[in-house]
């Protein structure tokens, strides 16, 4: 076996590894393909000899590749939620170029993440993403992850702390108001999940407002509805996503991220007012969700 193939063979062993950073930092398979694949390409331009531990210089440079990437997606306000689904590019020289895209482990990736996760990771600035996913999910030093995100390990370990407090909504002082909205918020959830209208309209304002960022080209579902009758039923339609569904803040106001075959997600934020729903907002496209202060309670 001549030092190609070795290295070659040294590489595979950290490929499933490497393919799992990239997927939790960049929420899509076809983009962690490709930084798996620029990893390996920077490692065939290097002195190999000189790595004392591959494993740990490769994740590093996935983790920089994925950072890079995270930055321009940023600037060019393109920052799509992956769910795993297959997506179309070129083979590359990767090792005699890339395999096919497998659906049944692009599912497993998926499911191992969760999407209520990718949805709030999508929320996380790049170096706040790279440092939790690193260090909380991967057990990176902070002493390497400081290297790749240029700041020091007390520095980097902020980050990570940022990142995990919004992660797991953590609201150190509880907030009364906030306390009451969200038993609000949580009846609602319990009508709509059991179906029971005249409970629902309990918790609706008479004049409750639902402003949805897709229309009728979204499934059929109007981008207004009015009323506490009009919304309990739109409520009763879509039980199987509250079944789903998972408790979140944005901005500091009750919300839920709701998911329902698989992959098709929607985040909902509700406005309470004396002790009533008095408007809901529904974003249901991925490239919305840039911007968005959300926090999921209930990962």
């Amino acid at each position: 076996m001549d030092g190609h193939e070795f290295l070659a063979e040294r590489f595979e062993e950290n490929r499933s590894r490497l393919k799992a950073v990239a997927y939790r930092m960049l929420g899509s398979t076809s983009e962690a393909e490709d930084a798996v694949q620029e990893a390996w390409i920077r490692l065939g331009r290097c002195d190999d000899r000189a790595i004392e531990n591959l494993g740990g210089w490769l994740t590093t440079v996935v983790g920089r590749v994925c950072l890079d990437m995270l930055r321009s997606r940023r600037s060019r306000r393109e920052e799509p939620l992956g769910t795993g689904a297959p997506e179309e590019s070129a083979p590359g020289p990767e090792l005699g170029g890339r395999p096919e895209a497998d659906p049944e482990q692009q599912a497993l990736m998926a499911d191992s993440v969760g999407l209520a996760m990718l949805v709030v990771l999508e929320t996380l600035d790049p170096a706040e993403r790279l440092a939790f996913v690193l260090h909380d999910m991967f057990a990176v030093p902070f002493d390497e992850i400081a290297g790749v995100v240029d700041r020091t390990p007390a520095a980097a370990r902020q980050l990570a702390s940022r990142a995990r407090r919004r992660v797991q909504g953590a609201d150190p002082v509880a907030d009364p108001d906030l306390v009451r909205k969200r038993e609000v918020v949580n009846a609602f959830l319990a009508a709509a999940r059991d179906g029971e209208f005249e409970a629902l309209l309990t918790v609706l304002d008479p004049d409750v407002v639902v402003r949805s960022d897709i229309g009728a080209g979204g499934a059929g579902v109007p981008d207004l509805v009015r009323g506490a009758a009009a919304v309990a039923r739109q409520a009763m339609m879509f039980a199987p996503f509250a079944r789903s569904s998972r408790r979140a803040l944005v901005g500091g106001e009750p919300a839920v991220i709701a998911t329902g075959e698989g992959q098709r997600f929607s985040v909902m934020i509700f406005t309470v007012a004396r002790d009533r729903i008095v408007e809901m907002s529904v974003i249901r496209d991925p490239s919305h969700l840039p911007g968005l202060d959300l926090a999921v309670l209930d990962v």
